[in-house]
C-alpha cells in the first residue's frame, strides 16, 4: 500500500476523513508534524527528513496543518514544502498557494489586483494613522473589522461602528490590518465556498448568532446550491487568481446584492460544510489530490 504523507498536528476529525478516503483508493496515510522535519544540505540521497519516512520520500503530502512559531520557525517550515516541490513531490496545497492566503494583506493586494471584488483594506503600522483612518470610516457611515494578518476561524476579530468602541484599539503584532466592514443586512450571514481543482463543488450560507458568521464562532450552516454563477465564479476566479489546489472561500453579499470575497483559505476546515454538503468532501479532495500526484510522476518519467 503507497504511503501519502499527511501534514498535520492534529489529525482529528479532518484526519480520519482523509485517511478513510486514502485507504479506499488503496494509499495509507501517515501523519506528521513539520516540526519532525529537516533539510539535510549535503552529499545526501534524501535532503529532506520526514518523519515515517526515512528511506524514501513520499510521492505526494497533503497540508493540513502548518504549525505556529517564530519567523524563523514558519520560514523553515515553509522551506521544507518549497523543498519537496522542487524536489517533484505533489504538495497540497503548495507553499506559494500557503503565503499568499495565509497573509490576509496579501490576499487582498492580489484580489484587488485582479480586480476581482474584495472590501477595502488597510494594512499600517503606525497607530495614528490607522485610528484616523477608522474614525473616517465611521464618519462615512462605514463599520470597520480589525483582523489579525494571520488567523482563521473568527478568533481575534474586532468591530468598530462608534467613537466609543475605539477606545481598547490596539495592533495586532505591531501591524493594524482593517477591512471594510459589509453590511449583509437584518440576518447576518455569509458563504463558504468550496473550490477543488478549479471548480466549486459545494457550498454553504452561514447565519451568526452575532456578526460573526463562522461556524467556529456558532454559526449555523444551509445548503447552498450552486445554480448562483455570480457565486461559484467569483470563488474560482479567485483561487485562479491565487493559484491554489484547493480553498474555502468566503464571500458576503450586501444590502444590494453585490457579492465580495473576505477571505480564501489554503487550509479549510470542512466539516460545518460536511454536514449539508451533497458531495463527500474528503474523498474528492483526495481525487484530485491522486491525480496531481499520478500526472506530475509520469511527467518526471516522460522528462527523466
Amino acid at each position: 500500500m503507497a504511503r501519502i504523507a499527511v501534514i498535520t498536528d492534529d489529525p482529528g476529525w479532518h484526519g480520519k476523513r482523509l485517511k478513510d478516503a486514502l485507504k479506499i483508493k488503496g494509499h495509507d496515510a501517515v501523519f506528521l508534524s513539520l516540526t519532525e522535519c529537516a533539510l539535510i544540505i549535503e552529499d545526501s540521497q534524501l535532503p529532506i527528513r520526514m518523519k515515517g519516512f526515512e528511506d524514501r520520500l513520499p510521492k505526494g503530502v497533503f497540508v493540513r496543518g502548518i504549525p505556529g512559531g517564530s519567523l524563523e520557525q514558519v520560514t523553515f517550515y515553509l522551506d521544507v514544502l518549497h523543498g519537496l516541490e522542487l524536489l517533484g513531490i505533489t504538495v497540497y496545497n503548495g507553499a506559494r498557494a500557503i503565503e499568499r492566503t495565509v497573509d490576509k494583506a496579501m490576499t487582498s493586494f492580489m484580489l484587488q489586483q485582479a480586480g476581482i471584488p474584495t472590501p477595502a483594506a488597510w494594512v499600517l503600522r503606525d497607530e495614528v494613522q490607522a485610528l484616523a483612518l477608522v474614525e473616517r470610516e465611521i464618519n462615512a457611515g462605514h463599520g470597520v473589522v480589525q483582523k489579525p494578518l494571520f488567523g482563521s476561524q473568527g478568533i481575534g476579530l474586532r468591530r468598530y461602528q462608534q467613537r466609543d468602541e475605539l477606545k481598547g484599539f490596539s495592533d495586532d503584532q505591531g501591524v493594524f490590518y482593517l477591512q471594510r466592514y459589509v453590511d449583509s443586512g437584518d440576518s447576518t450571514h455569509d458563504f463558504r465556498v468550496f473550490v477543488i481543482g478549479g471548480k466549486a463543488v459545494a457550498a454553504m450560507r452561514r447565519s451568526g448568532v452575532s456578526w460573526l458568521n463562522n461556524v467556529h464562532q456558532g454559526g449555523l450552516c444551509e445548503a447552498v446550491h450552486l445554480d448562483d454563477i455570480r457565486l461559484s465564479r467569483l470563488a474560482e476566479d479567485a483561487v485562479a487568481v491565487l493559484e491554489m489546489a484547493y480553498a474555502g472561500v468566503d464571500i458576503i453579499r450586501d444590502r444590494h446584492g453585490r457579492y465580495f470575497i473576505l477571505e480564501v483559505n489554503s487550509i479549510p476546515a470542512w466539516k460545518g460544510l460536511q454536514t449539508v454538503a451533497p458531495i463527500a468532501v474528503a474523498e474528492r479532495l483526495v481525487d484530485d489530490f491522486l491525480s496531481r500526484t499520478a500526472h506530475l510522476a509520469a511527467k518526471s518519467q516522460r522528462t527523466g
